[in-house]
């Protein structure tokens, strides 16, 4: 009774393809990977050194999320803190709101454990994003001090980035950004990027040229002195599952 069942179910959906259910996408992914450095909205935060990070992400079809990501990091140290990771924490929602036009609002929260350092760097944004076409404009504001910065609570980032599909797997992505941080207007500035990737079998290679205007001094490394917001090539390579 068994095989006959099997045979009947088989014919069926043989017979009827177009009423077979697709399957529900995983809501839940993962992602790990390395990076030749860590550069955040232009500045890098591993003292031009390289990077292993990772984070999960849980979406559900309404529209909500919810995720983490981590990244190692140098600067808090570099700084006379005790924290070798940044560890980034947010949830949103994102949905069409007209035809074309994608809105995805949130919080993040970013975290350093251990940091001991006088000034918290720990850091809440709220932010909200608009995606038409290949263009996304987002703006961040924080509601708490930016990264360690004393008395800088309100400040705020905007940028405008895009993607390109070449065909082949290949995608191509510039940016630009401006970070304004409240009463200090000489560790404002603005950063620009332009990334090309590809994906290679679920592995993404990236390659991309970053770069920033920032005041030298301002983001001068504390232990070697070196400039963090130098024009560089940064490569890396994530796998998501």
């Amino acid at each position: 009774m068994k095989f006959s069942s099997s045979l009947i179910v088989l014919a069926l959906s043989a017979a009827l393809p177009a009423f077979a259910q697709e399957a529900t996408p995983d809501p839940l992914s993962f992602n790990v990977g390395v990076v030749s450095e860590y550069r955040y909205r232009g500045i890098s935060q591993t003292r031009l050194k390289p990077a292993v990070q990772g984070g999960i992400d849980y979406a559900l079809p309404n529209g909500f999320y919810i995720g983490t990501w981590a990244s190692t990091i140098k600067w808090i140290k570099d700084g006379g803190g005790d924290s070798e990771a940044e560890v980034d924490v947010y949830g949103g929602y994102k949905a069409e709101v007209a035809p074309g036009l994608t809105m995805d609002v949130g919080l993040l929260q970013y975290y350093y454990p251990s940091h001991k350092l006088a000034v918290s760097p720990n850091t809440l944004e709220v932010y909200g994003a608009l995606t038409y076409g290949p263009v996304t404009a987002k703006y961040s504001h924080s509601t708490t001090n930016l990264f360690g910065f004393a008395d800088s609570k309100n400040s705020s980032y905007f940028d405008v980035s895009a993607s390109f599909d070449l065909g082949d797997g290949l995608m191509l992505s510039p940016h630009v950004g401006h970070q304004t941080v409240k009463r200090n207007a000489a560790a404002s500035y603005t950063d620009y990027s332009l990334t090309l990737s590809k994906d290679f079998s679920g592995f993404l290679v990236s390659g991309a040229v970053i770069g920033t205007d920032a005041d030298k001094t301002a983001y001068a490394n504390p232990v070697n002195g070196k400039f963090m917001g130098k024009t560089m090539l940064v490569v890396g390579v994530k796998k998501t599952f």
